[in-house]
C-alpha cells in the first residue's frame, strides 16, 4: 500500500500488521507510539478500544491545533 503520513517526507510504502496479541488469554493492542494497551477480556473488547484509542488521538490532536494559549 503506497500512502503518505501527514509528517512523512515521502511516499512509501507501509504493511498493516495485526496490532491485537493475546497474552496468557488477555489482549493487548500496540500504538505508533510504542504503547502497549490492555488488558481486555475479549477480542471484540480489544478491538473496540483501538477504535476509541485512535478516536482519542484524533481529538487530542484537534484540540492541540484549534487552542490558543
Amino acid at each position: 500500500m503506497n500512502i503518505k503520513r501527514e509528517r512523512d517526507t515521502s511516499t512509501s510504502t507501509h504493511y498493516r500488521s495485526d496490532r491485537i496479541s493475546a497474552v496468557n488469554g488477555q489482549y493487548f493492542f500496540s500504538t505508533r507510539e510504542g504503547t502497549l494497551e490492555g488488558p481486555f477480556f475479549t477480542r471484540a473488547d480489544a478491538e473496540r478500544e483501538v477504535q476509541r484509542y485512535i478516536d482519542r488521538q484524533v481529538r487530542a490532536k484537534e484540540l492541540i491545533t484549534t487552542s490558543y494559549f
